[in-house]
C-alpha cells in the first residue's frame, strides 16, 4: 500500500513526467479497445443483421456457383461455367421431395432502371423476380397494399412491389400503391410498398423493386426457365441438415450425377456463406496482441527509464531504509509496486478513451459498440505486465545499492 501511495503522490506532483510515462500505455490500450470493439462490432453486424438480411433465417439457398467465388484457378472456374442452370422445375421437384416442413421460393436479380406513370426514373434498382414464398423468407412485410397473391405469381401477372426509397424517388406525393411503372418498356402495377429495411454496409436495402418470377422480366431475368437461386426455409434449425440431404439427393438425381461424381451445385448455409468473415476475424484477433505489443514496448521501456530516474533520485532514500533494516526484497517490490501502478492507472485511462471511442464509432457508423469484458480485463492486465517488466531492472538496481554509499549520495 506505500508503495501505491508513493506511486500516485507521484503521479500528482510531477505530473509531465508521469504523463509522458503513461503515454505509451494509454495509447496501446486505447488501440486495443477501439480495434476489437470494431472487430466485434463487425462480427456481430455480419452474423446477425447481414446473414438475416441477406440469406434469411435458417434457410439453404442452391445456386449454379458459390456466392462467395475466392479461388484464382482457371480450371475450377471453368467448371462452375459447365454448370447446368437451376430451373422452375428444379424448385419444383425440390417442394415435392422434401420431407420436413419447408418454404421453397426461387429469385433472379439484377440492376436495372424504373419509370413511373408521372415520368420520374429510378436508376440503379435492385429489381428481383422471386416467387410469392421469398416474402416469408425473407421476412419482408408490406406496409402499404398488399404483396402478390400465389395466383399472380403462378400466372405471372404483371404486378410490382416497390422498396420504401424507390417508392419514394417514383412517387414522392406518396401514392404509390395502384399506379403504373415501367420496367424494359413493359408496364407493371403497383400492388404494395415495403416497410423500411434501413442501410446494410452502407447499401440501401429500401432501393428494390420485385415482381412474381415468371411475370414478363422473365424474358431477360429466366430465359429458358432458368433462376438464379432457389431458397428453402426450413421450419425449424434441427431440420436444416435433414432438408440440405433431401436437396442434395434430388438434385443429383435430376441432374443425372454418378455417386463418385462431385455436385453440379451449391448447396449454402448462412454459416457457410459467412465462412470467409470467420477467417478475416480470426486473423484479425491474432494479429491484434502484436499490434499492441508494438505500442506497449514503447510504453514499457519509457517507464522503465521514468522509474531509473526515479531510483537515481531517491538513491539517499534507499539508503536510509536500508540503514533502518530494509532488506532487498522490501526494496525491490516498492519499486515494482510503483511501476505497476504507474502502468495500470495508464491501462484505465486507456480503456476509458478507448469506449469513448467506441461509443463515437457506434454513434457515427451502423457498427454497435460490442467490447467484451475479456478484453477490458485483458487491457489492464497488459498494462500492468508491462508495468511488472518495466520495473524490475529499476528494482533490483536500486535493491542492490550499498547503504553506506546511497547514504553519502548527493
Amino acid at each position: 500500500m506505500e508503495g501505491v501511495r508513493l506511486a500516485l503522490h507521484q503521479l500528482r506532483t510531477e505530473k509531465l513526467k508521469s504523463a509522458f510515462s503513461l503515454l505509451g500505455v494509454i495509447i496501446g490500450v486505447t488501440f486495443l479497445l477501439v480495434v476489437v470493439s470494431v472487430v466485434e462490432g463487425m462480427d456481430r453486424y455480419i452474423t446477425e443483421e447481414f446473414s438475416q438480411q441477406i440469406f434469411g433465417v435458417n434457410t439453404i439457398t442452391v445456386r449454379r456457383t458459390p456466392s462467395v467465388q475466392m479461388s484464382d484457378d482457371p480450371e475450377l472456374r471453368r467448371q462452375w461455367n459447365r454448370r447446368p442452370y437451376m430451373t422452375f422445375e428444379d424448385a419444383e421437384a425440390l417442394r415435392r421431395s422434401l420431407t420436413v416442413p419447408a418454404l421453397v421460393g426461387v429469385e433472379t436479380s439484377r440492376t436495372g432502371a424504373l419509370a413511373g406513370d408521372n415520368g420520374r426514373m429510378a436508376e440503379n434498382i435492385r429489381i428481383s423476380g422471386i416467387s410469392e414464398e421469398v416474402l416469408q423468407i425473407r421476412s419482408l412485410e408490406v406496409e402499404l397494399g398488399r404483396p402478390f397473391s400465389p395466383q399472380e405469381a403462378q400466372r405471372g401477372i404483371p404486378v410490382m412491389i416497390l422498396g420504401k426509397s424507390t417508392a419514394e424517388t417514383l412517387f414522392p406525393d406518396g401514392d404509390a400503391v395502384g399506379r403504373k411503372v415501367r420496367f424494359q418498356g413493359f408496364p407493371y402495377r403497383v400492388v404494395g410498398v415495403l416497410e423500411e429495411q434501413g442501410s446494410l454496409l452502407g447499401m440501401s436495402l429500401d432501393n428494390r423493386a420485385m415482381a412474381p418470377a415468371q411475370s414478363p422480366l422473365q424474358r431477360s431475368f429466366n430465359p429458358f426457365h432458368r433462376v438464379g437461386e432457389i431458397i428453402i426455409q426450413a421450419q425449424a434449425a434441427s431440420d436444416l441438415r435433414t432438408a440440405i440431404l433431401d436437396a442434395e439427393a434430388t438434385l443429383r438425381i435430376r441432374h443425372r450425377l454418378r455417386p463418385g461424381d462431385p455436385n453440379s451445385f451449391e448447396l449454402e448455409t448462412a454459416e457457410d456463406s459467412m465462412a470467409f468473415w470467420d477467417r478475416i476475424s480470426r486473423i484479425l484477433f491474432i494479429a491484434l496482441p502484436g499490434l499492441v505489443g508494438i505500442s506497449l514496448v514503447v510504453g514499457g521501456i519509457v517507464i522503465m527509464n521514468i522509474m531509473l530516474v526515479s531510483v537515481m533520485e531517491r538513491t539517499r532514500e534507499v539508503g536510509v531504509r536500508k540503514a533502518l533494516g530494509a532488506r532487498r526484497r522490501d526494496i525491490l517490490v516498492q519499486f515494482i509496486v510503483e511501476s505497476v501502478t504507474l502502468s495500470g492507472a495508464g491501462a484505465v485511462l486507456g480503456v476509458g478513451v478507448g469506449l469513448g471511442l467506441a461509443w463515437i464509432v457506434q454513434a457515427v457508423s451502423p457498427l454497435p459498440a460490442a467490447v467484451a469484458l475479456r478484453w477490458i480485463v485483458l487491457g489492464v492486465g497488459l498494462g500492468m505486465l508491462v508495468g511488472i517488466i518495466a520495473g524490475v531492472y529499476p528494482a533490483a538496481r536500486a535493491s542492490r545499492l550499498d547503504p553506506v554509499v546511497a547514504l553519502r549520495h548527493e
